[in-house]
């Protein structure tokens, strides 16, 4: 069994992403602006009431940074899955061994709103779950109209209205190209209208007692999103609906398509009598569908997505499975015969459920109690190699916890890491959005203070090669730029985008990570070709203080050297702020990329 992924070396540099996680709050939640979005949307007062009343930890206060080219990665990750799930020795592999009601509906409705849920954590970063009846999607679209942002550095990363309302009409062209796929958009309707094309007019969100579920807001901004559309949506549990003249109805209702948000994945309960019938008969379109849920959610897939023989017994291409075995956590079946071998590993392991969902009765391997263990060996269980989640710093929301300490002591308690991982929404192989959930303790809960789903906002790169990106200093007649950054005594590297260096230092932003200390600053005036770092013009470095609260303490930082020529740096190397070889290394490798470094030596 794989263990805890390593971190990367003490020392080594940290990325852009890194460095707003521990310290940028220059974005923050608008709460007045949330509850017009959140009343707006129902064109009435009372939702935002709602929200705060019921879900009071549904939306975070802040954002979280990640790469562009991890949100690449994860989409790389989500089309290596499904060009497996495409394989037909995969689905009849599968499909064999799964209830019938399965195999009902091959090359129909693909399914809505699949979840592919990631931690990434130091740059490593692992494909934890797929979920294929995600929530929060809406939900997330009012949360990113209402971010403010407090400097130019991430400004440009807010997504804009225009971008959120394609993300909404695209969520209605989703549930229409459902309907599309099915044979009921076209003849062979049971209501006698044969040879006609029929458009979308009814959907039924459906859930065990709708009105009490967490996400019941979301329930009620789908259904008004809908009807925006010139859908009729109604909101209805399974035990609402009737089946009756070949149709499926809720009350005078005659429902064309089901918004499935169900947990009763293969209808199996009484309650979902009438809709596992019209299902059967192919009456109305279920989506997600339980074809869908065994192709794709099951636990077991991520054991054989790790399993280079398997996958190549299955015929996937060598550039898949590359990509399956490096970002999915190892996972293997729990069997009762590897008991001793597994509970030896438990502290690297993550143990779930094979077809379980919401994290219920999942346990960290250091957590289990022997009672527990025996529950696992005589379960269905996955046990996965765990890929720590990442990291935000928040500002404690509790007072209570700071108000009898000192101004420093309470500049460190006034902030707190909470956790987050990353779901990436996603429908016919693309991904449509991504967000975040932060939380403290072992799994996503929404009972954290200061926690919730949180906005994703995109830095240019992993690296400082594009600090500019986010700062506008990328415009095409600029041919220098300057780039920051932040040097521990640990060596430590911290790239700082530049316009964001300039917020804190002008007060308009702070760093609450770094609040007491004094750091060594590095600023580098480089030379751009085409664009993109060429030569290191001039390097001034200094000393920065920050005060009890993380801002930048003007008055009492000592007094900055003054720039030098790059041709100086041998005389200068005695200078207390002056950067070793490995942190100028560091620095390079964040400017022009490891290969440069390397051509160096």
């Amino acid at each position: 069994m794989n263990a805890v992924l390593p971190s990367p070396p003490v020392g080594g540099p940290r990325s852009t992403a890194h460095t707003l996680n521990s310290s940028c709050v220059c974005v923050s939640l608008d709460l007045k602006a949330l509850a017009r979005a959140l009343d707006s949307e129902l064109g009435q007062l009372g939702l935002s009431e709602l929200v705060r009343e019921r879900c009071p930890y549904l939306f975070a206060a802040l954002p979280v940074f990640v790469a562009t080219p991890q949100l690449q990665r994860m989409a790389q990750v989500m089309q290596a899955v499904e060009s497996v799930v495409a394989l037909p020795a995969f689905r009849e592999q599968v499909l064999d061994a799964a209830p019938a009601i399965a195999r009902v509906g091959f090359g129909g409705p693909l399914g809505a709103f699949f979840g592919y849920d990631f931690h990434l954590n130091d740059g490593h970063l692992g494909l934890i779950e797929i979920n294929t009846n995600a929530g929060g999607a809406m939900l997330n679209a009012v949360l990113a109209r209402a971010q403010r942002a407090s400097c130019s550095a991430v400004a440009a990363m807010v997504p804009t209205p225009d971008s959120v309302s394609a993300f909404e009409q695209g969520i209605v062209d989703m549930f229409r190209h459902e309907w599309q796929l099915s044979d009921l958009s076209g003849g062979d309707r049971r209501d006698g209208r044969d040879g006609q094309v029929h458009q979308l007019a009814s959907i039924a969100i459906v859930d065990e007692a709708p009105e009490d579920q967490y996400l019941y807001p979301e329930f009620l901004l789908f259904q008004h999103l809908f009807e925006k559309h010139g859908i009729r949506a109604v909101m209805a549990g399974p035990g609402a609906l009737e089946w009756r003249g070949g149709r499926l109805w809720h009350g005078d209702l005659a429902i064309d398509l089901v918004y499935n948000r169900l947990t009763d994945f293969y209808l199996e309960q009484a309650s979902s009598a009438a809709l596992r019938e019209a299902y059967l008969q192919q009456a109305i379109v279920l989506t997600p569908h339980p074809q869908a849920h065994a192709l794709y959610a099951n636990k077991r897939h991520l054991a054989l997505f790790t399993d280079a023989a398997k996958l190549q017994a299955l015929g996937v291409s060598t550039e898949t499975q590359q990509i399956l075995l490096e970002y999915v956590p190892h996972t293997e079946v729990v069997d009762a015969a590897d008991a001793q071998r597994l509970w030896d590993a438990r502290r690297g392991l993550f143990f779930k459920p094979a077809t379980g969902f919401g994290s219920r009765a999942a346990y960290r391997g250091d957590k289990l109690t022997k009672r527990v263990w025996q529950d696992i060996l005589a379960g269905d269980y996955v046990a996965q190699a765990i890929v720590a989640p990442g990291e935000r710093m928040v500002r404690d929301p509790d007072p209570a916890a700071v108000e009898n300490l000192e101004p420093a002591g309470q500049a460190a308690q006034a902030r707190k890491a909470l956790k987050f991982d990353l779901r990436a929404y996603t429908y016919n192989g693309a991904v449509q959005w991504v967000a975040a959930r932060m939380y403290q303790g072992q799994t996503t809960n929404f009972r954290t203070p200061g926690g919730g789903f949180a906005p994703v906002y995109s830095t240019a790169d992993a690296s400082g090669r594009s600090l500019r990106a986010c700062t506008g200093d990328a415009a095409a007649n600029v041919d220098h730029a300057s780039y920051v950054f932040l040097l521990e005594d640990s060596s430590s590297v911290h790239a700082v985008p530049h316009a964001l260096y300039v917020a804190l230092a002008s007060g308009q932003a702070t760093a609450p990570a770094l609040a007491g200390q004094t750091l060594r600053l590095a600023d580098w005036y480089v030379r751009l070709k085409d664009g993109e770092p060429d030569t290191v013009a001039n390097e001034t470095y200094g000393l920065i203080r920050f005060d009890a609260e993380g801002r930048v303490d003007i008055a009492h930082s000592p007094v900055t050297p003054a720039a030098r020529s790059h041709d100086d740096v041998a005389t200068v190397s005695e200078d207390a702020t002056w950067p070793s070889v490995a942190e100028r290394d560091g620095m390079r490798e964040l400017l022009f990329g490891a290969s440069h470094v390397r051509h160096l030596r």
